[in-house]
């Protein structure tokens, strides 16, 4: 930090017309993206992507370097690649104690910055990691499994969109006030009362970001940046198996602070070995004022149980519900469920769990088709999309952990075996885990189904359920979801009252809907800045991607004021908020 303050970079300005086309797109809700989601040499250059990979290749069986960051050892999560070898990358360690006390020490003059100054920083992060995109790719495939086109997109891109879109609602709602206003009240007698007050955003503290092992980036930037640009540092514990995206993501976070002149430990790491629980310490750390989880409902549930201290937001599980009473394109629904239900071998928050039919079936364009057809129909699309080993491994990628291969297990003898998951050998990777999707056909009217259905399966696990009839499906749908939450949820119907009726059931239960998917859109993917992610609304969330509530709790605005000299200026022409409002 040896540049004097006329010497160091504006980001602000730099990045000032994306941040006012970030918070219209916003507000539009219409197709809008900062970062270009194609990993194709004509968008980022003939070099970007053997760079990228030899970036990655690089930090393989090293030490991963943090200069300056506070460390008291150095630890070895064991990531080891879903495709099949060990990262061996080592890590700094630093103890929860230490990593609060260098986030605290960073705090204040992180905390003197402007939103402007803050929200230039992000940007000029983002930029910079949307430049490493392709390292970051490689990072999130070999900690995730997921297949590398998803994992460029899903991890970089994509992520940096949400990423971006936090910055500008938290940017626009520190915005909403004035920096100073001039109150004057007209006396009876005498001159007026007037007053200066000036307001100022303040950050509430640490903000601890716990992030998931299947979407470090995707689910983890979007609190980490609300959480920067509202004035909070931000200690970063990415889950043991996937380390590497989020330690180069604060790698870069924290070169662009030093430039900026803050103190980089506005951003820390605090990696941890398997089987350590270090997020249940830093959780209720009394300086810790903000927590972002995304992980297991059982966790969940503890930090909002535990971390009474902090607002906390989470993101958990639930039971991801497709409701069908009819459609007008039946192999489009068959082509687009089936792939929803393979993408990234179902290991998605978002991907369908639960699919309900009446008992005699769905109506069709070829015609009606019974709750066993229509499991057996929705079988021959999965084996289709499956059936070529190039496109299988691009859909599925592989198992993340052997947590899923167990629970498929498991799943193995339940309901009636429509499609069983079969394993797969992937055509670059022997080392590998890759497995079909299990749908199995369950009725409601079997006394052990409601017990099957009412638990989250997370992975390539189905259940067709055979209700009465659509009425009951959607009673069946509003029920589980409000007792067990859901991220997503579908309704195939053509006909407009029964549309109305699955709108009227997802807003009792409180949750997002998606009506007749059939082409390329599914509905386990969301759009930045258009599409909502998650509800508080039920029991899957406590917080929505991205909306105002995401980031008005982490930050207070507190004013101070004073009396200042009544002058025929000062009552006649009070200052207005735009002549008082930060440039």
């Amino acid at each position: 930090m040896s540049e004097t303050p006329s010497e160091r970079p504006d980001f602000f300005a730099r990045h000032q017309n994306l941040m006012e086309q970030a918070v219209a797109a916003a507000g539009e809700r219409d197709h809008w993206s900062a970062y270009a989601e194609s990993p194709s040499p004509k968008v980022y250059g003939a070099e970007a992507a053997p760079e990228g990979e030899t970036a990655f290749r690089a930090r393989l069986d090293a030490a991963f370097e943090l200069p300056g960051h506070p460390r008291s050892g150095t630890v070895s999560p064991g990531e080891y690649s879903p495709y099949g070898f060990r990262l061996g990358i080592d890590y700094p360690q630093v103890t929860p104690e230490e990593a609060v006390a260098a986030a605290k020490a960073a705090a204040p003059s992180w905390r003197a910055a402007t939103a402007d100054e803050r929200a230039g920083v992000a940007a000029e992060i983002l930029a910079r990691l949307n430049a490493a995109s392709f390292e970051i790719a490689h990072a999130v495939q070999h900690t995730t499994g997921q297949p590398f086109v998803m994992a460029f997109q899903a991890g970089g891109p994509h992520a940096q969109d949400r990423g971006l879109e936090a910055v500008a609602y938290a940017w626009a709602e520190q915005k909403k006030l004035p920096a100073t206003a001039r109150w004057t009240k007209p006396q009876r007698k005498g001159d007026a009362l007037v007053m200066e007050k000036t307001f100022t955003p303040v950050g509430r503290g640490i903000n601890l970001l716990v992030a998931c092992n299947t979407f470090p980036t995707w689910n983890g930037y979007p609190g980490l940046f609300a959480g920067l640009v509202t004035g909070n540092p931000v200690v970063v514990k990415p889950h043991p198996g996937a380390v590497l995206p989020l330690a180069i993501t604060v790698r870069i976070a924290r070169e662009v602070l030093a430039e900026a002149g803050f103190d980089p430990d506005v951003v820390i790491l605090a990696a941890e070995g398997a089987g350590q629980r270090t997020a249940t310490e830093l959780a209720v750390h009394p300086d810790v004022r903000v927590v972002d989880f995304t992980g297991s409902k059982e966790f969940g549930n503890w930090l909002e149980d535990n971390a009474r201290q902090a607002v906390v937001y989470t993101e958990k599980a639930g039971l991801n519900t497709v409701v069908l009473d009819s459609t007008d394109n039946y192999q489009g629904l068959l082509r687009n469920l089936a792939f929803s239900l393979s993408l990234y071998s179902g290991q998605m928050c978002t991907t369908p769990q639960n699919l309900l039919i009446a008992r005699d079936g769905i109506r069709t364009d070829q015609g009606p088709r019974a709750a066993a057809e229509f499991a057996d129909d929705l079988a021959g699309a999965l084996d289709k999309l499956l059936g070529d080993p190039q496109r299988a491994a691009g859909t599925l990628g592989a198992i993340v952990s052997a947590s899923v291969s167990e629970r498929l297990d498991e799943a193995a003898g339940l309901g009636k075996p429509v499609h069983p998951s079969q394993a797969l050998e992937h055509p670059e990777y022997a080392g590998a885990t890759m497995r079909t999707p299990q749908v199995a056909l369950l009725d409601v009217a079997d006394a052990d189904s409601r017990e099957i259905f009412t638990r989250e399966w997370f992975g390539p696990i189905s259940f067709v359920i055979a209700t009465d009839s659509t009425e009951h499906s959607l009673r069946l749908f509003t029920d589980t979801v409000r007792a067990h939450g859901a991220l997503t949820s579908t309704v195939h119907a053509t006909g407009e009252d029964v549309l109305a009726a699955a709108r009227s059931a997802a807003l009792e239960a409180g949750v997002h809907l998606s009506e007749n998917l059939t082409g390329e859109v599914f509905s386990n993917q969301t759009a930045a800045f258009s599409d909502f992610h998650g509800s508080a609304a039920n029991a899957a969330a406590s917080a929505t991607l991205t909306d105002s509530a995401f980031v008005t709790g982490r930050f207070d605005v507190l004013q101070s004021r004073r009396h200042i000299a009544a002058t025929p200026a000062a009552v006649a022409e009070p200052t207005t908020r735009e002549e008082n409002s930060r440039a």
